[in-house]
C-alpha cells in the first residue's frame, strides 16, 4: 500500500467543503458573521448540532473592559474556584490586564493551580510581561517546575510567547528537554515550544532535534508541528521528515 502525505491545510479545505455542502443539505443557513466559528466546531468535533445550540453573547468584551473599570473585576477575582470554565476564562482574562509585574504574578500563583484544561491556560497573555520584565524568566521556570499539569504547561508558554527573541538563551531549551512527565498537555506544549523555536532559531534547536534530546512522543510532535508549520522552509520540512523515530508506534500517539 502506497502511503498518500496530505498537507493538512488540505485536509481542512476538505473538512470545511463537506461541512458547508450537509449543511445546505439539512437546509441550514448561517449567519455569515458567526458561520466561520460554527463550521469550525463542527470540523473539530463532527457534531452538526452546534448549528443550532452554539450560543454568541454580543458585547462580552465590552461589558469585560467595564467590569475592569469599575472595581468589580477586583473582587471577582479574589472568588475561587470557580464553578464554570467560562468563569475560569473571566477571571484569566481580568488578570492579564494588571499593569503591575509583581502584581500579576501574584494573582497567576493563586489562580494557576486551579486551572483545569489547555484552553484557559492558553488563554492568558499579560500586559505586564511586554516589554520582558526583570524576573520573568526565572518566574516562568518556577511555574515549568510545577507538578501541576496546567501551571507547568504556562511556564513553558511563557518561554514560547518571550524568550525566542531578544530575550532568547540557550540554558531555556536545555531546561525544556529536562522537563520529565507523562502529561499530554505538557508534553504537547513542549512540542509547539520546540517547532517554533525551529521556526525563529532553527542553527541553535535544530541539534535538539538531531540528537533526539527529547522524549520519543515529544520528539516526534515537534517533527509534526514543525513539517506542519508555514515559517519552516520546503528544505527544513524535507530534513526534518528524516528525523522521524521510527520506533513511534500507535500506542505512543
Amino acid at each position: 500500500m502506497k502511503t498518500e502525505f496530505v498537507l493538512p491545510s488540505e485536509i481542512e479545505k476538505r473538512s470545511f467543503e463537506i461541512i458547508a455542502a450537509e449543511l445546505k443539505e439539512r437546509n441550514i443557513k448561517l449567519d455569515n458573521k458567526l458561520a466561520p466559528v460554527i463550521c469550525r466546531a463542527i470540523h473539530t468535533t463532527a457534531d452538526f448540532d452546534y448549528a443550532h445550540t452554539l450560543v454568541f453573547s454580543e458585547g462580552a468584551l465590552d461589558k469585560l473592559k467595564e467590569l475592569i473599570k469599575s472595581g468589580e473585576g477586583e473582587k471577582f477575582i479574589k472568588i475561587l474556584p470557580h464553578k464554570y470554565m467560562e468563569e475560569n476564562d473571566l477571571h484569566g482574562l481580568i488578570i492579564q490586564q494588571i499593569a503591575d509585574f509583581a502584581g500579576v504574578c501574584a494573582e497567576l500563583d493563586r489562580f494557576l493551580p486551579f486551572v483545569d484544561n489547555w484552553s484557559t491556560c492558553d488563554l492568558i497573555s499579560p500586559t505586564a510581561f511586554k516589554p520582558l520584565p526583570k524576573g520573568l524568566c526565572e518566574k516562568a521556570e518556577e511555574w515549568m517546575n510545577s507538578s501541576h499539569t496546567y501551571t507547568c504547561r504556562f511556564g513553558i508558554e511563557m518561554y514560547m510567547k518571550y524568550f525566542l527573541d531578544e530575550g532568547f538563551d540557550l540554558q531555556i531549551p536545555e531546561k525544556i528537554c529536562r522537563v520529565s512527565t507523562e502529561e499530554y498537555y505538557i508534553m504537547m506544549m513542549s512540542a509547539w515550544y520546540f517547532a517554533t523555536a525551529l521556526a525563529k532559531r532553527w542553527d541553535e534547536i535544530i541539534p535538539f532535534i538531531e540528537q533526539k534530546r527529547l522524549d520519543k512522543r515529544t520528539h516526534n510532535k515537534t517533527v509534526q508541528k514543525a513539517v506542519e508549520s508555514f515559517r519552516i522552509t520546503p528544505r527544513q520540512k524535507e530534513y526534518l521528515r528524516t528525523l522521524r523515530t521510527v520506533s513511534y508506534t500507535h500506542s505512543d500517539a
